[in-house]
Parts: structure tokens; C-alpha cells; sequence
């Protein structure tokens, strides 16, 4: 990675938002540990998992199960004092599974509506490829608008509300391919991996160590936010500067990705805006104020991942070689 590139941002950086620079800094700390502790050996995927959190995004991971994606989520809502909800994704699920719908009340001979699981601030949507075409769309309005629509009345979710839908890349037999249109609601795909071998030695010592214990129920964990708090910091990362030349690279590299012959579909002024609140994120991440190159290219390859249209296996290759192909700006303008 190169070395970070202050630019004019630098000194335009100032407290912004309901939260100052030290109370935010302070407030991801407090989240990065609390998910540290519930996926252990694991601070890249915690610190990108951040990322696409305090961008206002959605995540897409694509792993194996068992890895610990069911645990990051329901820690992540723990964290920003939130409620956790899980939706198994099967072909027999049906949009209002996912909206919620509205019942007659033959008392008051009124509709109520009775919402479904999109109404929680962390949504884990398990195995979203075994769901249907139909049932996917679904969440497209949600995860884009914040908001639904049953019966002609919109519902609007949480401030919060943050969705992690998994798939398994290596059982293809009963699934549905998400589309490009609903691969682009999302702003991040990671894959959580193994954990190396201190960690599981860890998980494992743990595991003896609970069931020996006088209870066996773990303590539930206080939230790490007050309500509201998370809109701030997200309000935050939003008004995090950045430099007239670091959105000229992002340009230039959105239309390097228009123009390269392996990539399907290239970056979508969706994506480009989508990229750049990542990387602003990164920067908090990182106890800065202003956004840089570097910031950037470290959120590219989760950015571009889910939207380049290429193979898994092909990714990393292309997006390292269109990184290479963008000079990295080096003037400083503000």
C-alpha cells in the first residue's frame, strides 16, 4: 500500500456531526473491540465489516458455513443497540416473509399491518441465492430506501438498519444468482475464512470452560451505542472531506473499469458514490478526518468485488492491475 497522502482536506478537517473527532474515534473503538471478542483472529473482516457499517452499506459475505458469520451479525447488532433478526432464505420463501403483511382484525374490522424481519437494525439473510428471483427483489426497496412498501403504504425501518446475506460459492445445485441489480445494492463482499490456529485453540478452551462453568449461558453483552448514536457517527463518516483530487481518481479509475475488456460490467455512478463512503469510513477507521489515496485502494477490493461481474478467482488479479493503471494523484489540491 502506499504511503498515506495528506491532501488540503488535511487542514479543512474539523469536528463534524452530533460527534467530535475523539468522540468518534473513541465510539469505533468500542465496536471494534466488542466484535473482536466474538470473532476472534479475525481484525481485517472486523475492520471492513466496520467499514461497510459506518458507510451506510450493506454486506454480502461469500464463504463456507460455520465460520462465524451468525455470531459477527448478531454481535454487530448487540454492539449499536439494536435487535437481531435471521431469515433463512429457501424457495418457499415468499416476499411477505421478508416485508412483513397486513391481517384483517375482525374486532376493530381494520387491516394491521404485521411487520417481518426487515424491521430489526441487523438483518443476517441466510443463503440469499436459495431464495427466489421474486423473494430477492424484495429486498432491494429495503436495502435501498430504507423502507417498504405493502399494500400501497410505505413503512420506513430502522436508521440502522444494515443488512449480511450470505452465500456458499461452492454449492451451486437449487440457487438463484443474484442479478446485477440487486448484486449493486450492496457495498462490500468479503469472505470471513478459517481462523488461524491460536484462535480456534482459543474458541475451543472457551467452549470447555463455559460448559464447566456454574451456568453455561454466557452473559448478554450492554450495547456499546445509546440510540441515535450510530446515525451520528454515521452522519460523521458522510461529512468526512475529501480532496477534489482523490474524487478525480476515484472518477478515472470508475472509467478505467468502463474500459477494461475483462470486466463485464463496469463501476455504476452507484458504485462510484458507494466507494467513496467506504473509503471515507476508512479514513475514521484509520483516527483521520480527511480521506486519501490509500483509503481508497484498501476498500477496493471488497468495493469492486461484488460489482465487476468477473469470477471470484479472477478478482483480486483485475483489481490489482486497475489500480496499476490509475497514476495515484500527487498534488494537493483541497
Amino acid at each position: 500500500m502506499l504511503a498515506s497522502l495528506k491532501t488540503a482536506s488535511q487542514s479543512q478537517a474539523q469536528s463534524l456531526g452530533p460527534l467530535d473527532s475523539m468522540q468518534t474515534r473513541d465510539a469505533i473503538d468500542q465496536i471494534r473491540q466488542h466484535l473482536a471478542a466474538a470473532l476472534k483472529g479475525k481484525p481485517e473482516v472486523i475492520e471492513q465489516v466496520l467499514i461497510c457499517l459506518l458507510a451506510q452499506g450493506h454486506l454480502l459475505i461469500e464463504d463456507r458455513p460455520g465460520l462465524g458469520k451468525t455470531t459477527l451479525a448478531k454481535a454487530l447488532a448487540t454492539a449499536v443497540g439494536g435487535c437481531f433478526a435471521r431469515l433463512q432464505c429457501t424457495p418457499d420463501l415468499l416476499p411477505s416473509d421478508i416485508t412483513g403483511f397486513s391481517i384483517f382484525n375482525a374486532k376493530t374490522r381494520e387491516f394491521d399491518f404485521r411487520p417481518g424481519p426487515v424491521f430489526s437494525a441487523v438483518l443476517l439473510a441466510d443463503e440469499i441465492n436459495r431464495a427466489t428471483p421474486r423473494t430477492q427483489s424484495a429486498l432491494l426497496e429495503a436495502m435501498a430506501e430504507r423502507q417498504v412498501t405493502v399494500d400501497g403504504e410505505q413503512h420506513q425501518l430502522a436508521a440502522e438498519f444494515f443488512v449480511i446475506a450470505t452465500q456458499n460459492p461452492h454449492e451451486q445445485h437449487g440457487t438463484y444468482p443474484l442479478p446485477e441489480a440487486q448484486l449493486d445494492r450492496f457495498t462490500m463482499k468479503l469472505s470471513v475464512g478459517y481462523p488461524d490456529r491460536d484462535a480456534e485453540m482459543a474458541m475451543l478452551s472457551a467452549a470447555v470452560a463455559s460448559a464447566t462453568a456454574a451456568t453455561a449461558t454466557a452473559p448478554i453483552s450492554a450495547a456499546v451505542l445509546a440510540p441515535g448514536e450510530l446515525a451520528d457517527l454515521q452522519t460523521a463518516v458522510a461529512a468526512t472531506p475529501v480532496a477534489t483530487n482523490v474524487r478525480r481518481y476515484l472518477v478515472a479509475l470508475a472509467a478505467a473499469s468502463r474500459c477494461d475488456p475483462d470486466i463485464s460490467a463496469g463501476i455504476s455512478p452507484r458504485g462510484l458514490l458507494l466507494w467513496q463512503r467506504a473509503a471515507q469510513a476508512s479514513a475514521r477507521l484509520a483516527g483521520r478526518d480527511f480521506t486519501t489515496p490509500d483509503d481508497i485502494q484498501r476498500v477496493a477490493g471488497p468495493v469492486l468485488a461484488v460489482r465487476l461481474g468477473v469470477e471470484a478467482a479472477d478478482a483480486a488479479g483485475i483489481i490489482d492491475r486497475l489500480l496499476d493503471t490509475v497514476p495515484v494523484p500527487t498534488d494537493q489540491e483541497p
